[in-house]
């Protein structure tokens, strides 16, 4: 049972890289609506070029792999995170997962992802202007998420994890013009219930981890006419400590490498790289790199993560992406465990 296991997330990885090596016959753009679930959010996963799909296991694995909840080693952890993402587009996101009995009923999590894209000028059309439309004011879209998250390790080496979430979001309301004069009035806003999945193999190689992932699964939504398909993004990933070849295991220098291929539905396939090095499990630097996105590619960032008053700690990660001909985009997070 073990060796087809290990030979089933093998072949997940193989397939995975040569998708993303080219084996496609068409190209998928701009295909999906809700693009807000497709920004990251968390700081340590976006220095590390967002290669996270193995990589164990906090309150934030809830907006990544949720499977790597199953890993956590404290009681509660909370994670609290801002984006001052592209367009002065502003991202607010939270979680908490609760660990019970060591595991024992499985990792509980609750999260919770807010959008401020700022203020814009709306117009509607009205054929009686020269210019042919007319302010109707300004507006404020938004976009949130709410979500359930639960993972559990199955054996001491296999472990699977969900998460549940209601999102919705709002473009601001429009008007069409109607009979004898009379306007109608739009409310621009739907949501949808999404769902995220995935699994995670240790395979008892040292620390080597294979694991998958699939976001944003839902049913079509539509404003008015046209419908529209969620970001759904497929994720399969290893990642190992390459220290576990040169140095006897302990917490005094760990080299994290994590490799991540995905297959979007709007976009050609990707491959995420990254890299994080810890020392006395108290100070990171991360650096990563995003192969096949637009402007981005280089990704750095460091964290801390101090020792305090028995098993109760708080960690601080920062990131920092230069995106092209936009703004570079910084995050911050803190962590809160006990």
């Amino acid at each position: 049972m073990k060796n087809t296991l290990l030979f089933f997330c093998i072949s997940l990885i193989i397939g995975g890289l040569l998708i993303s090596a080219g084996f496609t016959a068409d190209k998928k753009l701009a295909q999906t609506g809700f693009q807000f679930l497709s920004v990251p959010i968390d700081a340590r996963p976006v220095a590390m070029g967002e290669a996270f799909t193995t990589v164990a296991g906090n309150a934030t694995s809830v907006f990544h792999n949720p499977a790597n909840m199953a890993l956590m080693t404290s009681f509660i952890d909370i994670g609290l995170n801002q984006n001052k993402w592209i367009a002065d587009i502003d991202y607010i996101s939270g979680c908490m997962a609760v660990n019970p009995l060591n595991g024992q009923f499985g990792t509980f999590a609750v999260s919770v992802l807010s959008v401020n894209y700022g203020e814009f000028l709306g117009t509607m059309v009205d054929p009686n202007s020269d210019k042919g439309y007319m302010d109707t004011g300004t507006f404020e879209p938004s976009a949130y998420s709410v979500g359930l998250g639960y993972a559990k390790a199955l054996t001491d080496r296999f472990s699977v994890g969900g998460h549940i979430k209601y999102v919705s979001q709002k473009l601001g309301s429009s008007e069409l013009p109607g009979e004898a004069g009379v306007n109608t009035t739009i409310d621009n806003e739907v949501d949808v219930l999404a769902y995220d999945f995935g699994t995670i193999y240790r395979t008892g190689y040292k620390s080597l981890v294979f694991g998958m992932t699939v976001r944003n699964f839902s049913q079509e939504v539509k404003y008015q006419t046209e419908g529209f398909q969620l970001p759904l993004t497929f994720k399969i990933g290893l990642s190992m400590n390459v220290f576990d070849f040169f140095l006897e295991p302990d917490n005094t220098h760990t080299l994290l490498i994590s490799v991540d291929a995905l297959h979007p539905r709007a976009y050609s396939e990707r491959i995420n790289l990254g890299g994080e090095y810890v020392f006395m499990d108290m100070f990171a630097v991360r650096g990563g790199y995003m192969y096949n996105y637009d402007e981005r590619d280089i990704t750095f960032g460091f964290g801390f993560q101090p020792k305090l008053l028995g098993s109760f700690r708080i960690a601080l990660d920062y990131a920092y992406t230069p995106f092209g001909i936009f703004d570079n985009v910084q995050i911050m997070s803190v962590r809160i465990t006990y």
